[in-house]
């Protein structure tokens, strides 16, 4: 009767151990590998002007690929398109997660517009960036410091502005908590999240069978997330960035986005401790404030940075 208790408490604890052991590798694969953007992915483009924008990028006559290596010795790599005429202003486009530098053409097209060059950098594990694990702004912000650092050593004259969406807007704030040199003057933060964990929190929610209980889902991210890529997601944190900041930053966010809930951009707002402004475009889903309103985005970040010494 012992024998027969024993083997059914190892046969129970196998099934739990192996149950825990692949719902936590379950959560790094969707949550932490790298999904490169493909050609054929650019037909899922929530807006033609997107599209536009990646081939812009692409096909740009000018584009330079450009690399630097991270701190801890990963090939990084970025687009740098030049402005036609001789300018001290850079603009760092800083794109989303599953996606690639290309996505922010739309972008890049404006200011190239304006005068103002372009660095368009791949995060860490996508497009020709080397890296196996998503960054979501912590080790990214290592990464975008030594991009700044890039253009001030080719221009100790630059004046550099930081735009990121989404996850590359996370990416934007947690830059500007650190020291940054003097010719960073200005952040736009597009649809940023306020802390990884609660991003996490409402994703996992929205999983179709997320039977396990979230505060359990997310200790074991935290722990298995720690374990193989060597950071706290409690430690990406924007919003405790942003009372380090002394960079004037524009937040922005869409009122209808529905994957990052555009209350965190009010709370980051209030959060900040540096010189900032405000916008929230009505009818404009995750990301889409530049396509759903141009007018408005454009004409309040030019608002913006006319405050500003960029």
């Amino acid at each position: 009767m012992s024998k027969k208790n024993t083997l059914l408490k190892l046969g129970i604890f196998s099934t739990v151990f192996g149950g825990v052991y692949a719902f936590t590798n379950y959560i790094y694969q969707i949550s932490m590998v790298p999904k490169q953007h493909t050609d054929a992915d650019d037909g899922r483009d929530f807006d033609p002007a997107i599209t536009e924008g990646r081939r812009f990028v692409r096909n740009h006559p000018d584009r330079q690929d450009m690399y630097i290596d991270s701190v801890d010795q990963l090939r990084l790599h970025a687009s740098f398109i030049p402005a036609k005429e001789d300018s001290h202003r850079y603009a760092i486009v800083i794109h989303g997660i599953w996606d690639n530098h290309e996505a922010n053409g739309v972008y890049a097209r404006y200011y190239l517009d304006k005068g103002i060059n372009c660095l368009l950098p791949d995060l860490r594990g996508f497009g020709q960036s080397e890296g196996d694990y998503i960054g979501y702004g912590y080790d990214d912000r290592l990464d975008i410091i030594e991009w700044i650092n890039w253009i001030v050593k080719r221009d100790p004259e630059a004046k550099i502005l930081i735009h990121g969406m989404s996850m590359g807007s996370a990416t934007t704030l947690m830059t500007t908590g650190e020291h940054l040199p003097r010719n960073v003057k200005a952040a736009i933060a597009d649809s940023a999240y306020a802390t990884l964990r609660e991003q996490f929190a409402h994703t996992y929610k929205q999983f179709k069978g997320s039977v396990v209980p979230t505060p359990i889902a997310l200790f074991l991210a935290r722990v298995i997330i720690y374990l193989k890529a060597g950071y706290d997601i409690n430690e990406v944190n924007p919003i405790e960035a942003v009372k380090n900041s002394t960079t004037p930053t524009l937040f922005i966010h869409g009122d209808d986005d529905t994957f990052i809930d555009p209350h965190m951009c009010s709370r980051l707002y209030e959060a900040a401790k540096c010189p900032k402004q405000y916008c929230m475009i009505l009818g404009a889903g995750h990301i889409e404030c530049v396509t759903v309103d141009p007018e408005n985005y454009w004409g309040k970040i030019e608002s913006f940075l006319s405050k500003t010494d960029f």
